[in-house]
């Protein structure tokens, strides 16, 4: 059984505005990762979980996944399931 989804919309907003301080932003992520500006910005508030698009956010902005939202990892960054 998968943990439950925390939203935390304040973190999406930080996010977003990191994003625009470092010259980049959800859609332009959206548009390199070829996926829907909604499936970033889901990930990106909690409502769903994407290895792969948190990486990409967290990449652009200089950390690593498990540091943007340790809640969804294990110490040593496996992705926590249970």
């Amino acid at each position: 059984m998968a943990l439950p989804l925390v939203v935390d919309l304040k973190k999406h907003e930080r996010i977003k505005c990191e994003l625009r301080i470092s010259g980049s932003s959800l859609a332009q992520l959206s548009w390199e990762l070829g996926v829907s500006i909604s499936s970033v910005s889901t990930v990106s508030q909690g409502y769903r979980r994407s290895h792969r698009i948190q990486k990409a956010i967290a990449e652009k902005l200089g950390h690593s996944p498990e540091n943007l939202w340790p809640e969804r990892y294990e110490t040593g960054g496996e992705i926590r399931m249970k």
